[in-house]
């Protein structure tokens, strides 16, 4: 993940000074997210006003920064008076364990009765239209589709696309967005806001997090939140199973020098003998990428479906972002994954041959 600059802000940034290349970029980069971001609100405030329907998608068995942005604009909308749903692809179709506190699920509707034409789709944190699951063919059915992602693979799949791949999270674009439609922010958007940003920035550890992103955390908890009761329960919340089978997926990693790589993995069997679920397992990756001898974590979580869901981090001198792309996936420069249905050593055959091609960045 790279330093975001909100694009609320985005009129602070000093003038660039004739010949500096790099500042030109990013102010021009900057504007053009803010075309888009005007283009988006203008849609939205049509259909609302349209009395028209409108449907929020997150990408398919959510994390906090998808679920948490797509609430969080369909609190807002209900505001405007908009009776705009919330949905996503899983299966079984529930909220993960770890995000059940957020506000607004009365917003959230099953794939299965969402509508099946909507006048606006707004895609929420989904790099592709692959990443929708079942409701990917929903949202091309849409009359109209917007996408606001911070993914730099993002494939620009809407007819508005609104991506900054320097912002920290989706849900710091999703503020913006609410701040152009004249939407307070209370507490329950700021909890849901609040839960995107501690989710995308590792609780404020990772390079994303610059001064702009604290000052947003700072409004947020202006509302009156119980910041430290949002993240025990994202980050610091396990079930005893889980404990268990951490030691048997820590007892099994696999450091590889040679690759600059550490490496773990999760069948779906030991899934199911630990009576756990694949969302209760997303922070293991952060545990794995601590050791020290290697650059690049790899963790390995196998579904019901038997594909393996891929998990891959970098500590800022290798582009995992590129690596997973270059694999059918995607992400960001230094957190990314991808999908593979192939065995497991086949898979990880061909993470450990992208990885030699793979960008190097400086440190």
């Amino acid at each position: 993940m790279t330093d975001v600059t909100s694009l609320a802000d985005l009129s602070l940034l000093p003038v660039p000074e004739a010949g500096d290349a790099t500042a030109r970029t990013q102010a021009e980069s900057g504007d053009a997210v803010g075309e888009q971001r005007n283009r988006a609100v203008e849609a939205i405030l049509s259909a609302v006003q349209g009395g028209e329907s409108i449907l929020l998608v997150a990408h398919v068995d959510p994390d906090g920064d998808s679920l948490g942005s797509a609430i969080a604009l369909g609190l807002a909308l209900r505001t405007l008076g908009s009776r705009a749903s919330v949905s996503f692809d899983s299966d079984p179709f529930v909220v993960p364990r770890s995000l059940t506190f957020l506000p607004g699920q009365d917003l959230l509707v099953p794939p299965a009765l969402v509508p099946a034409t909507p006048d606006l789709v707004v895609t929420l944190d989904a790099g592709s239209l692959g990443r929708l699951g079942a409701l990917g063919r929903v949202a091309t059915r849409a009359r109209r589709m917007v996408v606001i992602d911070h993914h730099a693979s993002n494939t620009r799949f809407g007819d508005i696309n609104v991506i900054d791949a320097d912002a920290a999270s989706t849900s710091v674009m999703i503020t913006d967005v609410i701040d152009a439609l004249g939407v307070e922010l209370d507490h329950d958007l700021a909890v849901a806001i609040y839960t995107g940003l501690v989710t995308d920035t590792g609780s404020f550890r990772y390079a994303a997090t610059t001064p702009v992103v604290h000052q947003l955390a700072a409004r947020l908890l202006a509302t009156g939140i119980r910041h430290d009761l949002i993240t025990r329960t994202v980050w610091d919340t396990h079930r005893f199973g889980y404990l268990r089978l951490l030691g048997e997926l820590l007892g099994r990693a696999r450091l590889e020098p040679e690759h600059d790589l550490v490496w773990t993995w999760c069948a779906f069997p030991d899934l199911t003998r630990a009576g756990l679920t694949l969302d209760e397992i997303e922070g293991v990756i952060d545990i794995v990428r601590a050791t020290a001898e290697a650059e690049v974590a790899v963790v390995c979580k196998q579904g019901a479906d038997e594909v393996w869901r891929v998990s891959v981090r970098s500590k800022g001198a290798v582009d995992v972002g590129a690596v997973c792309t270059e694999l059918g996936g995607g992400g960001h420069r230094f957190a990314a994954g991808l999908t593979s249905s192939n065995p497991l050593e086949q898979t990880l055959d061909s993470l450990r041959d992208a990885l030699v091609r793979a960008p190097r960045l400086p440190v």
